[in-house]
């Protein structure tokens, strides 16, 4: 007895553990009682009539990659290419992916190749090169409407490599080649006319600011030598009026211009060009007064008396004329500075980009690429000459 609740017991064991099925998870079982589906098994553990049930199918719901190997194609203008593709797809029907189709893998893959000749078939080689988004859509459509009825969609459709012919793969390198060559031509090109252009303005601004600086520095130049000039005519009219003053004050006679006249003959001989000098006819009258003197002590007492009634004319201090033209070109210095801070203040409260003019008005900023408007030499007005009595 004890050994047959012992085989009992070992046979409802062994038909508890046939009864028991455990389907893991995003697996999913088909149930078969004899033959015909009976039911789904969700993850989990389920009990099963030994021998009359059993799992015939066991689906896997995750999504699913499957790639298929390269297919060639020919293209609308005769071009066999080589096409390799993946496809995203996943299982939401188990049922009907089990019993609608015998191979659902080898379906997918079949309906592939068929859809890519179909769509490649009505392109040429450059809108296949070029269109893969639009071929991957169009293949997602066609393969989900298809595996539609057999409980799988298709999510994702991807051309992984598009292989055209070597030569004809050679001749787009080299046209690919050709057009890279012509780009950089041009972009060297456009560089290089950009940068004449540029030296160009360059040269042409430095030209005109040196043309500027060039007249301005002859403005001055032709400035100081009108002063040095109107100067020196100054000194010299104060150095004739100085010598006639003092010679009317001495009260020359015969004698006294016979004696200038003799001191200056040596000065007309001594020039270093002088080969010839011939002897004035004035000669003869000069050492006709000169002989009305008598001796040289005679002489002497006639020069010291002319000196005696001879009056020195006023000192000019020459130091102190510098110093006062250097106190008035500060001044106006000091006063063209005070007006470009004004002007510079007016711009900066003047939003609207108008500067005011010296009589109240205001107008337009010139753009920064116009010329300033110069003021020719002729206008520029020398400075009015001081009278005698200030200097």
């Amino acid at each position: 007895m004890e050994f047959i609740a012992i085989g009992i017991a070992i046979v409802v064991v062994l038909f508890l553990v046939m009864m028991l099925k455990i389907v893991r998870q995003q697996q999913v079982g088909l149930v078969e009682r004899l033959g015909k589906f009976r039911r789904r098994l969700d993850p989990g553990p389920h009990l099963v009539i030994p021998v009359f049930d059993r799992i015939a199918y066991t689906m896997d719901m995750r999504e699913e990659v499957v790639p298929f190997p390269p297919q060639g194609v020919i293209t609308e203008d005769n071009l066999m290419v080589s096409i390799d593709s993946v496809i995203y797809f996943q299982i939401v029907d188990p049922v009907r992916a089990a019993y609608e189709a015998q191979n659902y893998h080898n379906a997918i893959e079949q309906l592939t190749m068929t859809t890519l000749r179909n769509i490649i078939g009505g392109m040429d080689l450059e809108a296949a090169l070029t269109s893969r988004e639009e071929i991957n859509q169009k293949l997602r459509m066609v393969l989900d409407e298809a595996t539609g009825k057999w409980g799988i969609k298709v999510n994702r459709v991807e051309l992984r490599a598009i292989d055209p012919p070597p030569t004809i793969r050679d001749a787009m390198e080299k046209g690919a080649r050709a057009e890279r060559d012509k780009r950089a031509a041009i972009l060297l090109a456009e560089g290089q006319r950009q940068s004449q252009i540029l030296q160009a303005g360059g040269d042409r601004e430095s030209a005109i600011l040196r043309a500027q600086g060039d007249r301005e520095a002859q403005v001055l130049r032709a400035q100081a030598d009108r002063q040095a000039q109107m100067l020196r005519a100054e000194g010299e009219a104060q150095a004739i009026t100085t010598v006639f003053g003092a010679i009317h004050a001495g009260q020359p006679d015969q004698g006294l211009l016979a004696y200038q006249y003799m001191q200056m003959l040596p000065r007309l001989a001594s020039g270093d060009s002088n080969k010839m000098w011939i002897i004035p006819s004035e000669l003869n009258d000069a050492l006709k007064g000169l002989g009305q003197v008598s001796g040289a002590d005679d002489v002497r007492d006639y020069i010291s008396k002319v000196g005696q009634n001879f009056e020195a004319p006023e000192r000019i201090d020459v130091q102190a004329e510098i110093a006062a033209q250097r106190d008035q070109d500060k001044e106006r210095s000091n006063a063209t500075m005070q007006q470009a801070i004004a002007e510079a203040q007016a711009m900066e409260q003047n939003p609207v980009g108008r500067r005011p003019r010296g009589n109240g008005r205001a107008e337009l900023d010139r753009p920064q690429s116009e010329a300033p408007v110069e003021q020719p030499v002729s206008e520029v007005r020398d400075p009015e000459p001081e009278p005698d009595d200030q200097r």
